[in-house]
């Protein structure tokens, strides 16, 4: 069973992108990351990583802050009324960029190669593939055992 209140990356992913919390897609992501990296056990995960930038530039809060709020050990449900304390979003707008995010996929040759050498280490027969939030699901569950 998964403790997420003791987030360990190196022995589960992180939950999808497409978890809302909130309404906000990929925030609980940000959260099992955020816990598992401050505690030494993000494995391969990354907290503040592009996705991740996405959700600060929406919201206009500071990485270290949010990192800060999540490392006094507030449940998502504080984490939760933290934000909504710290950003001045309408439940509109939440929408929108959560539906963004979820289909978000490369806009230039950089993040173009990253999909592609991804897809061709974990599925190379899939095309269904289209935005980083199913190559993340899909990535994730190859690393930890699935077959793609």
């Amino acid at each position: 069973m998964i403790n997420y209140s003791k987030t360990d990356l190196t022995q589960h992913p992180p939950r999808s992108v497409r978890v809302r919390l909130g309404g906000y897609a990929h925030l609980p992501r940000l959260l099992d990351k955020a816990r598992a990296v401050s505690r030494g056990k993000g494995g391969d995960y990354k907290y503040n990583c592009p996705l991740d930038q996405h959700f600060f530039a929406f919201t206009k809060i500071s990485p270290k802050a949010m990192l800060t709020a999540i490392k006094s050990g507030k449940s998502d449900t504080q984490v939760l009324a933290w934000v909504t304390k710290h950003t001045r979003r309408t439940p509109a707008e939440i929408a929108v960029w959560s539906a963004w995010i979820e289909q978000h996929g490369p806009g230039g040759s950089p993040g173009h190669e990253w999909i592609a050498s991804t897809l061709k280490r974990v599925a190379p027969g899939r095309t269904d593939i289209r935005s980083f939030a199913d190559l993340l699901d899909l990535d994730d569950y190859v690393s930890y055992g699935g077959k793609g």
